[in-house]
């Protein structure tokens, strides 16, 4: 695989991700197993639901980082977050609470049931800001799939992709799957991530690992996720 994945919620009881730390600790042994190096988490933090901070993340992360130690499992493991573009994040984006990986990489996401109005302008924002945008899982925002040109548009302007593994799978539905084989050919993907929750994803995981578009896009050289 790429070595590193960066879109997960591994840290116990933060989101709708992981429930306990012996799950956390399962799925980390697997992407051992799989020939994962190193895992950046990254929990959802939004104005309404999952309200976390960086210091909620960062103590999460001091916790998880000690269990696996422990746990004697070889990896490597961050954090960061997954903005949900929402009413409340032009606010963090002012008061400088926005957990970035590597050089500067913000993941953010959208609403999967309208666009917000204000995307446009975020993304100018951030790139004043000199944040290095990542658009998580584009190709679950169907709102756009029949108008391609919006993704051709968010690319123009300088926001990397990042494409889940298990859209391939066809865990969401055959529309999405259909869109990250689009999007695959069109040569829009720059990382992949698990977007790992539980055991079941993890399942799905295992499942799109033999997809051909997967191998394809491994083959081009083209992902960044060795880069982080």
């Amino acid at each position: 695989m790429v070595g590193t994945d960066f879109h997960s919620h591994l840290i116990p009881g933060v989101d709708d991700g992981s429930k306990s730390i012996e799950e956390s600790l399962a799925l980390i042994k697997r992407f051992h197993e799989l020939g994962y190096k190193k895992l950046i988490t990254t929990p959802h933090v939004q104005s309404d639901f999952f309200k976390n901070t960086p210091e909620i993340i960062n103590k999460g992360l001091t916790d998880l980082q000690n269990e696996v130690k422990w746990a004697n499992i070889p990896i490597e493991i961050e954090a960061a977050g997954e903005y949900l573009i929402d009413y409340g994040f032009e606010d963090k984006l002012k008061n400088k609470e926005l957990l970035t990986f590597g050089n500067g990489h913000l993941l953010v996401e959208l609403s999967y049931f309208a666009p917000p109005d204000n995307i446009n302008s975020m993304i100018f924002e951030l790139n004043v800001e000199r944040y290095k945008i990542i658009l998580a899982h584009p190709e679950r925002y169907s709102y756009w799939h029949d108008n391609f040109k919006k993704f051709e548009d968010i690319k123009e302007r300088g926001v990397k992709f990042q494409m889940n593994v298990i859209s391939l799978s066809g865990r969401y539905d055959k529309s999405v799957k259909k869109m990250a084989e689009k999007m695959i050919d069109a040569e829009m993907i720059d990382f992949i991530g698990s977007d790992m929750h539980n055991e079941s994803y993890m399942a799905y995981f295992e499942k799109s690992l033999s997809n051909k578009h997967l191998e394809k896009l491994i083959k081009s050289g083209k992902l960044q996720n060795s880069l982080l």
